[in-house]
């Protein structure tokens, strides 16, 4: 096989075709679809970074909760017919459940120990992230007997949303049901009402402005009468449902299995997307895609004579890329803010004078 990709790759016109079916693939609609399906963890978990740090409380465990909410919906999905547990909810809702209900327990464990015991935010994010990493794979070799996968047991998949009438279109039918017109997983139309809801949240509800109030000046805050703890309890426990649903979509949505580590970084990424998009749910949501739109195109290259670890390099560096002009922009606001207050210092100083 590796020789017949040389032959190839000694050939121009093999080189020639390939890239143009390369390009083709590309620019369609089934790579939007793709873009998408990639997208959606790092939408949930990103929006969850980002209500945790307009609250003051940046949650470094995000990492951490979307693997242990993956490993413990494909777990429960598995084993739950034989446990007999939650009545009459089916696989998907029990796993859902105990996906959701094992990040938000985390997330309050971190606001416990921040809040009440006054440990390092920064720390105990850390210890649930490796806590989450050893124990998932532990508890994976105990209940199954292997420590790569879950492949031997047979979990449930999310079910996925179908809009009807749409695939008698080619084009639009791939654009909003998805490259084989079945429809996108539940996950993904729920990563974008969450956006909607967390902008209302943030922008048109008392205790949105109590959030953001928080996390920008916490002793005005406070002295307003707005409860900082109670406050903070809450982002950390929201921002933590979110990534558990970002947890959740990776081992059945994207895949249908729980791998060790399968969450492989897109936790920090997601902390890098809030700030990517200047803190806002919409600039979070067009981060994100950019970088599911990144690890597209770079699925893509590789199928061409490229070396693999330069591919592998386009998701991270177009990451940093992006933050770094974030941060020009940022210190150009700054710069420009106090270039008008200090103009208006001075003709405050000379109308005085």
């Amino acid at each position: 096989m590796r020789e017949q990709y040389k032959a190839r790759d000694r050939d121009p016109e093999s080189i020639r075709c390939h890239t143009i079916v390369v390009l083709q693939s590309i620019f369609s609609a089934a790579f939007i679809a793709t873009v998408i399906r990639i997208s959606t963890p790092l939408i949930l978990a990103a929006m969850g970074g980002l209500l945790s740090e307009l609250g003051g409380v940046l949650n470094i465990a995000l990492e951490g909760i979307m693997l242990a909410a993956a490993f413990t919906g494909v777990i429960v999905s598995g084993l739950a017919p034989q446990w007999a547990a939650f009545g009459r909810l089916s696989r998907y809702e029990q796993s859902t459940l105990a996906g959701v209900g094992i990040g938000m327990a985390m997330g309050w464990l971190i606001a416990f120990f921040h809040l009440e015991l006054k440990t390092d935010l920064i720390l105990t994010g850390l210890a649930m992230n490796i806590l989450a990493a050893g124990g998932t794979v532990f508890l994976l070799f105990a209940l199954t007997g292997d420590k790569g996968s879950t492949a031997s047991l047979a979990s449930a998949r999310l079910p996925a949303v179908q809009l009807p009438f749409v695939n008698q279109f080619p084009l639009v039918g791939t654009l909003l049901n998805g490259a084989n017109g079945a429809g996108y997983h539940i996950m993904s139309y729920s990563a974008l009402l969450l956006v909607f809801a967390i902008w209302l949240f943030l922008y048109h509800m008392p205790a949105g402005a109590h959030l953001r109030a928080t996390g920008e000046a916490a002793d005005a805050a406070q002295s307003a009468g707005i409860d900082i703890r109670r406050v903070r309890y809450r982002a950390l426990v929201a921002s933590s449902f979110c990534a558990a649903l970002g947890g959740l979509y990776l081992s059945m949505g994207y895949l249908s299995l729980f791998q060790a580590n399968m969450t492989a970084g897109r936790g920090f990424i997601a902390l890098a997307v809030v700030y990517l998009g200047n803190r806002n749910p919409v600039g979070v949501l067009i981060a994100a895609l950019l970088f599911g739109t990144a690890t597209a195109l770079g699925a893509q290259v590789g199928t061409l004579a490229i070396p693999p670890q330069l591919v592998e390099m386009i998701p991270p560096v177009v990451t940093i890329a992006a933050l770094i002009l974030y941060s020009i922009r940022r210190r150009a606001r700054i710069a420009a803010a106090a270039r008008r207050f200090q103009e208006q210092a001075v003709n405050e100083s000379s109308g005085t004078d």
